[in-house]
């Protein structure tokens, strides 16, 4: 079990948001999602000014075992998507909580359903038991 970040909010889903100082968030996918699909392959990224509902799909991480999509946890505009991991996706693998994010999006949502660590961690505990 890896460690959590306490700076960052997460979904049932494995996904992880950072507000950023600026107003934006960063969103990426957590540890555990990243062990599940194993080593990455490709990862499909949306177009930066795209605009994403909630819970709507905004990218697509491909493994060698399964693809498999990436919601968003608020609503809002893409402004910025990861662009090394076009050549890259394992950074996802090894640091999924840092150089392994997917995209930023400036967004006036709060998002629902978004857990603390300590919440996520439960969930993370439950799938394991």
């Amino acid at each position: 079990m890896s460690e959590l970040p306490g700076d960052l909010q997460y979904t049932k889903e494995h996904e992880w948001l950072r507000r950023e100082d600026d107003g934006s968030v960063t969103i990426g996918i957590t540890d555990h999602a990243q062990s599940a699909l194993g080593d990455l392959v490709y990862v499909e990224l949306p177009e930066v000014g795209q605009d994403v509902e909630l819970d709507g799909e905004m990218a697509v991480v491909e493994s060698v075992k399964a693809a498999s999509d990436v919601y968003a946890p608020v609503a809002g505009t893409i402004v910025a998507v990861n662009e090394g991991l076009a050549d890259d996706p394992e950074i996802i693998n090894s640091d999924p909580y840092g150089e392994g994010w997917i995209v930023r999006m400036k967004t006036s949502a709060d998002g629902e359903g978004l857990m603390s660590p300590e919440e996520y961690q439960a969930l993370l505990d439950e799938l394991d038991a």
